[in-house]
């Protein structure tokens, strides 16, 4: 159709389209419109327009074979003849949509889907066909696509996963599903969704317009322990749910959550177990097993003890990892006075449901504990033992007992021992057959006041059993020490000083520790020869003051006082002790500061006793000692021995001043040679000299019998070889004699010398040597005996 009133052009519609009308303005009000024109004719010329129109709309989904046509554009700058053009600019311009650029018939080329894209804006142009140029400006309209119901509905989810508690009520909320559909909400019930269930009656319903889930049974049919997980199946069908519209399916996994509504259950009604009585207290006995058909924190449950002769010897704890009940042992067994015991357990849930349950859902069952006898070793009355001495007890006393027995049924006979390891001085000693613990060893309770020791006791039968006690031994004092001043007090008292001064305090200890306390009583020594000068007054606190009793001192005439002090404690036996204060004599000044005293004085002043002084000088002359004896025996090991050899050994007499080292010292001659002058052979010349004689030979010589070994005499030995060689007309004259110069002649101290001191062997007595200790009584069976052989 055409408005041939005042337009420039139209476009044709598409033919099914009502509204399909590209005009901006109608033939309405024609008359009206042509009267005003004539009437404003002359005061306003209105501008002619090109092209005025609004949108095109196509179908979607076309599914023709040709050209999907869409509407018609013309302008009154066509005359038909063939000199205009239609070109078309935009969206999907020459590739989706074509014009005919002669006629202006506008065409899709493809099938178009809305929900890609719902619309297209689109630029037409009319242009000169020879020129190119435009004859009207560019103008834009839009090809809008008219939705079909061509999409089934999709839900969010292609699976649901929910849950709702068991035992819930009918209508429960569930869980809601949702859908969407991609067709135009604006046209028609294409995109209209309605909900139903297709799987999961008769459990649970759904909303038609929301897709919410509810549940549709009551609480006895939704029990979980019969059932747990259930699959829904709802389906999403458009058209308002009408006969014909397309559909969409998810599937909706639902499971019952627990609640506490069941009770836990024993799963016998009896337990049996046996234990060794020797078991140690804590441990466990067995395990008990309830089970709940419940699951997580709905099954935990408690066991008790609530009955039986055993409730206050067995406890019952839960695993709360297994949710097992667990017996243990809470005093000790013991088979010679129990062999068995019964229980009562009971076991409820820890957190019960009073929706469900009642307070007194609970079960109940029967442990039977039978005890084992095991050969146990021997126990001691007590766990510890407290023992109390005096420290004046003799040897032998006993000081105690202690008491152990088998606790078995044959009750094997028991010995008692003292572990070493704790008493190792052997200070006590036990009785095998009773356990009588008495000294071995005197005591001393200033030296250790507690002796802790170890007893143990064994079965004669199986000695492998054996068990020990502590034994704290306490030793009690006895007053058996005197009391000594607390120090070495040493003052001075001014050469000005008055009667009546006090010039020092003095104190006292003892080790020994009364019951009542220490209680010092202080006197000055009745033959003290201070007696006039200096008094002694208790203070009754344990200390003494030294007062003078004469006014001025001389300390010219005596520089030095010792004031003897008897101190005596208040206790029985009273132990007595007399302690020195030494006092000197030191001129002072006015205040009675001193300001000059003798040497000693001023020594101890500096912070230097006399004892101190005396110790140092003593190590000053043991180091002089030491030095002087290291340069002796360093002199002496330079000293070359008189005959090197012991095959040279010649009749010469060498005189010398140094004392011999006794038997043992081979370096400075042979005693051999003296003590056996027969094998020397007579014939034997001296290799030293030639014999100025050697064409007559010696005469033979007389020798005289040497006297028997064991009473020769060494002197009278060098005697008879001086004779041999002065009758000897061969001997060369440089055979000199050289005298002996023998030590101990009229002395108390007698000779040092090992040649003299042979005669006097046999007159030595060497018995008191055994006297002095095993070292020294190997010493007197070496030389102390009558049948010794010096000659071996």
């Amino acid at each position: 159709m055409q408005n041939e009133v005042n337009r420039h052009y139209h476009p044709l519609v598409a033919p099914l389209r009502y509204d399909n009308i590209a005009l901006s303005r109608g033939p309405v009000r024609r008359k009206t419109k042509e009267i005003e024109g004539r009437q404003d004719k002359d005061l306003l010329r209105r501008s002619k327009r090109g092209w005025m129109w609004r949108q095109f709309f196509l179908q979607e989904e076309y599914t023709g074979t040709e050209h999907q046509y869409i509407g018609k554009l013309h302008s009154d700058m066509d005359k038909g003849d063939g000199t205009v053009m239609y070109v078309l600019a935009g969206d999907g311009a020459g590739t989706i949509f074509v014009i005919d650029s002669n006629s202006g018939d506008l065409h899709a080329t493809r099938s178009l889907d809305r929900e890609e894209k719902p619309f297209y804006t689109l630029r037409a142009q009319v242009v000169n066909k020879k020129t190119g140029l435009p004859l009207e400006p560019e103008t834009e309209f839009t090809v809008k696509l008219h939705d079909i119901n061509d999409n089934e509905p999709k839900f969010d989810k292609e699976v649901y996963t929910a849950s709702v508690p068991e035992r819930s009520h009918i209508g429960t909320y569930v869980t809601q599903v949702t859908a969407q559909d991609a067709d135009d909400e604006m046209f028609g019930y294409s995109a209209k969704l309605s909900y139903s269930i297709s799987q999961g009656h008769p459990y649970f319903s759904v909303e038609p317009n929301t897709g919410i889930i509810r549940t549709a049974l009551g609480p006895s049919d939704m029990d979980r322990e019969q059932r747990e997980h259930y699959q829904v199946v709802i389906e999403a069908k458009d058209m308002a749910g009408q006969k014909g519209g397309l559909t969409g399916t998810t599937t909706v996994n639902i499971s019952l959550t627990d609640v506490n509504d069941n009770p836990p259950r024993f799963m016998q009604s009896i337990y049996q177990f046996s234990v060794p009585e020797i078991t140690k207290v804590g441990s466990s006995v067995g395990r008990i097993r309830a089970v709940d058909a419940d699951v997580s924190r709905n099954a935990e449950m408690d066991y008790t003890v609530v009955g039986g002769d055993g409730l206050d010897v067995f406890d019952v704890s839960t695993d709360r990892n297994t949710q097992e009940g667990i017996l243990s042992l809470k005093k000790p067994l013991d088979y010679e006075k129990k062999k068995s015991y019964t229980l009562q357990i009971q076991v409820q849930n820890t957190h019960p449901d009073p929706r469900f349950l009642s307070s007194d859902a609970k079960d109940m069952a029967t442990i039977r504990v039978s005890v084992e006898d095991v050969d146990e070793p021997p126990q001691f009355e007590k766990i510890s033992y407290i023992l109390e001495v005096k420290e004046d007890a003799a040897v032998g006393t006993v000081i105690g007992s202690v008491s152990a027995v088998d606790p078995d049924i044959r009750r094997s006979p028991v010995k008692y021992s003292i572990d070493r390891h704790t008493d190792v001085d052997r200070v006590f000693g036990v009785y095998a057959g009773n356990g009588s613990i008495f000294l071995q060893r005197p005591l001393d309770r200033e030296e250790f006041a507690w002796h802790n020791i170890s007893v143990i006791a064994t079965e004669f039968n199986n000695p492998e059993q054996t068990s020990r006690v502590p034994v704290y031994i306490r030793v009690l004092d006895v007053n058996d020490n005197p009391p000594m001043l607390a120090s070495f007090y040493e003052t001075f008292v001014c050469e000005n000083a008055k009667a009546g001064q006090k010039i020092q305090t003095i104190s006292a200890v003892d080790p020994d520790d009364p019951v009542g306390g220490h209680r010092f009583l202080f006197s000055l020594a009745p033959e003290s020869s201070v007696r006039a000068n200096f008094s002694v007054r208790d203070n009754g606190d344990n200390t003494a003051g030294i007062f003078t009793r004469r006014t001025g001192f001389g300390r010219m005439h005596k520089s030095t006082h010792l004031v003897s002090v008897v101190i005596s404690d208040g206790h029985y036996p009273m132990q007595t002790s007399t302690g020195t204060l030494t006092i000197r004599v030191c001129t002072c000044d006015r205040n009675g500061n001193m300001e000059m005293c003798n040497a000693e004085a001023l020594t101890s002043s500096a912070g230097l006793s006399t004892g101190a002084l005396v110790a140092i000088l003593l190590c000053i002359l043991i180091l002089l000692l030491i030095v002087v004896l290291f340069a002796a025996l360093k002199r002496q090991k330079k000293k070359e021995p008189l005959i090197i050899s012991k095959e040279d050994v010649r009749d010469n007499v060498v005189s010398y001043n140094d004392e011999g080292g006794g038997e043992e010292d081979t370096q400075a001659f042979d005693i051999g040679a003296l003590r056996h002058p027969e094998v020397m052979e007579e014939s034997k010349l001296r290799r030293d000299i030639l014999p100025s004689e050697s064409l007559y030979p010696p005469p033979p010589l007389r020798r005289t019998l040497v006297p028997s070994r064991e009473n020769a005499d060494v002197r009278d030995f060098i005697n008879q070889r001086v004779q041999e060689n002065d009758g000897n007309p061969t001997a060369p004259p440089y055979d000199s004699l050289a005298t002996y110069a023998y030590e101990g002649n009229g002395s108390v101290a007698e000779s040092l010398s090992s040649l003299g001191s042979v005669s006097s062997e046999g007159e030595q007595d060497y018995n008191y040597l055994s006297e002095w200790g095993p070292r020294f009584r190997k010493l007197a069976d070496m030389y102390g005996g009558e049948d010794s052989d010096w000659d071996s």
